[in-house]
């Protein structure tokens, strides 16, 4: 797959793009990131890329020619990539839009900066918007590195494991369960019994358990779009009776 990010500092992403998953991503030759200075395309001695905004005000924003030009080139060499800006007017970058993300062919990521950019660079080449949340960061290249990252581990062959993609929070709707690892006891706390028990079932049992607990206790909402077995809806009245017991 092919990320093609657009930023006035792509330096930024030297360190986060040559580490872990991504660089691994990288080395199998399954992802392809491809970073362009947005001042590579201005036209003027100085490399222009911002200008003060019409109507007067704070800050600058992002010229629409270099921008425009750069977009432009970059579109004729992945013609079938799709262009997301980052932005705060964007969709809240989710699990599921990841997977949305994740079966294009390759994605365009422009980068916003200072006061945003020209509206009518939004008007003639976006194609999806995308936020991180309802805050303020200083540019797009955070966003931009959330996408890549939330992107690439679900490719095939990008994590150890395709069942680790399928299982972390989210995957299925739900928070993921707890984790521990060696030793079995430390500063007096147990792995629960039923993960040293070697019995499968009893560990499948548990950890679904423990998804529903967890999501129950800090994200509620999204039981509400989760398709629930009999199974979890038994599990979920033993949890509201044990939490009621402890209260």
């Amino acid at each position: 797959m092919n990320f093609d990010i657009l930023s006035l500092f792509p330096g930024m992403f030297s360190g986060p793009f040559d580490e872990s998953i991504i660089k691994r991503a990288k080395d199998k030759q399954l992802i392809d990131i491809s970073l362009h200075n947005i001042r590579d395309w201005a036209t003027d001695k100085h490399q222009t890329a911002d200008d003060a905004p019409y109507g007067g005000g704070a800050g600058m924003v992002l010229k629409a020619g270099p921008l425009a030009s750069c977009i432009e080139s970059v579109k004729r060499r992945h013609p079938a990539s799709t262009v997301v800006f980052t932005s705060p007017q964007g969709r809240r970058l989710t699990h599921n839009i990841a997977v949305e993300l994740s079966k294009s062919s390759g994605l365009i990521i422009v980068c916003g900066r200072y006061e945003g950019i020209d509206e009518r660079i939004r008007s003639l080449y976006a194609e999806d918007d995308i936020s991180l949340g309802d805050f303020v960061l200083s540019g797009g290249e955070i966003a931009a590195m959330a996408i890549v990252d939330s992107v690439t581990r679900l490719i095939p062959g990008a994590l150890g494991s395709n069942e680790s993609a399928e299982t972390d929070s989210f995957g299925d709707g739900l928070l993921e369960y707890p984790h521990y690892t060696r030793p079995p006891e430390f500063k007096g706390l147990s792995v629960p019994e039923a993960l040293l028990s070697g019995n499968h079932e009893l560990i499948r049992k548990w950890r679904r358990k423990e998804s529903l607990r967890k999501t129950r206790s800090l994200r509620p909402d999204m039981l509400s779009t989760v398709i629930l077995t009999r199974e979890d809806r038994k599990m979920l009245t033993e949890i509201e009776q044990e939490d009621d017991c402890v209260m």
